[in-house]
Formats: C-alpha cells, sequence, structure tokens
C-alpha cells in the first residue's frame, strides 16, 4: 500500500498502482473513502493505525464493486464506523438496478453488485460528513457524490475524473487509461458534473485512478475541452 500525504487533512491511499483510497482527518479520527477492491480490509486499517486514529467513518462515491469491494469486511471489523452512500447509489449496493423518474436511461455498466452491509446514512448534495461538503457529481454512476474539503479545498471527485496517464474525464474512454470511461452510465450527464467539479476551482484533485493534480482546473477545462 503506498501513502501520499496529499494535504495536512488527506492523504490518498494506493494498491497495484492504480486504485486508490483516501484517509480524510478529523478530530475524532478518520473518514475513509472508497474501500478498493476485495481483499483491502486489512491493508486499509493498517494504514489508519499507523497514521496515529482509527477509522470512525466509512463513505463511498459510487456503487462500483472496485470502489466499495472492501466494504462489507470493513464494516464488520469496525461495528462502531458509521456506513455512509449517496442516497441513489445506496438503492444500487442493495441490489436494486431500477431507474428512478426523470434519469437518462443510461445501461449500468461495470461490477455492481448487492453488498451484505446496513448504510447508516444515505446522502443528498448539501449533506456534510465530517468536514466534507456533499458534491452530486453523477454520471459515471447514477449517484456517484464528490467531497469538498473546505479546510483546504481539496476535491475527492471518485471516478468523475481519471488522472492515470493525464487527467481525463470520464465522459467516455481516454485512450490512455479508457476503463472508467467504457463503464460510465449516461456520458452527458458525467461531462456536465465534470464541468460543475471544475466550477469549484478545487485547489487540489485526487480522483479514484491515479495521482493526485495540485492546481487542477487547467487540466481540468483541458480534459472537458477534449469530450466538448
Amino acid at each position: 500500500m503506498k501513502h501520499t500525504a496529499v494535504t495536512g487533512n488527506l492523504t490518498q491511499l494506493t494498491r497495484f498502482g492504480m486504485v486508490n483510497a483516501f484517509l480524510v482527518r478529523e478530530d475524532d479520527g478518520f473518514t475513509l473513502v472508497d474501500t478498493m477492491v476485495t481483499g483491502s480490509a486489512k491493508p486499509l486499517m493498517d494504514a489508519a493505525s499507523a497514521a496515529g486514529a482509527p477509522i470512525v467513518r466509512l463513505l463511498v462515491t459510487h456503487a462500483h464493486d472496485d470502489h466499495v469491494g472492501s466494504l462489507v469486511a470493513l464494516a464488520k471489523a469496525l461495528p462502531e464506523a458509521e456506513v455512509i452512500a449517496s442516497k441513489r447509489d445506496a438503492k444500487l449496493m442493495r441490489g436494486d438496478q431500477t431507474g428512478e423518474p426523470g434519469e437518462p436511461d443510461g445501461k449500468l455498466l461495470g461490477s455492481y453488485k448487492p453488498l451484505d452491509v446496513v448504510i447508516d446514512r444515505e446522502l443528498d448534495e448539501g449533506d456534510r460528513v465530517g468536514s466534507l461538503e456533499v458534491i452530486g457529481a453523477e454520471g459515471h454512476s447514477p449517484g456517484q457524490v464528490a467531497f469538498r474539503d473546505p479546510r483546504d479545498g481539496a476535491l475527492i471527485a471518485g471516478d468523475a475524473f481519471s488522472s492515470l496517464g493525464g487527467l481525463a474525464t470520464t465522459a467516455g474512454p481516454y485512450w490512455k487509461f479508457p476503463l472508467p470511461g467504457f463503464v460510465t452510465w449516461d456520458r452527458p450527464t458525467a461531462l456536465k458534473s465534470a464541468i460543475k467539479l471544475r466550477d469549484l476551482e478545487p485547489s487540489v484533485l485526487v480522483v479514484g485512478h491515479g495521482k493526485p493534480t495540485k492546481n487542477p482546473v487547467p487540466a481540468m477545462t483541458a480534459a472537458i475541452k477534449r469530450r466538448s
């Protein structure tokens, strides 16, 4: 497990050179954002222990298996930790793949598996989780959310963008790392979300796949233009 200190409050954890999760420091411990693939629970708990605080919240950006793969194992190992997801993707995590009224008629792509876990809190845009502001970032999945930390301007964007081989939106496959774009649910919605996140003018951008991007607005703008 690679540890990258991004800000004083944010640490990126990386396995296999391409799958990320994040520790966000709060006064009561860590919020863990995303849980990587199956088999990552112990390395994630070890990372928190090495950083000197417990994991008190298990928070996910969206319901794809490479982001929730170790959620069940972590919830069992950390029974006091609050499990939190967006209201829309919590539905997918329960195994219900029916659409919602007014949604685009996109096909669910990628791996969405029913999870044997109780979701303690379901989020809407504008909610807060510890210090983090919840930002709707739909498109890659129907209910993907991003998280902005107003303490330092960091933005955790899930798979709205990727940065392997350069920053790209997931509103379509990017030739240097096409997989996230191939499994996006609705590409026009994903592009709108990318613009919305860019307009927040984050100080640093972290994503599900790839390195952190400091002062990311120019790179986000270039990525959006490639899809516009």
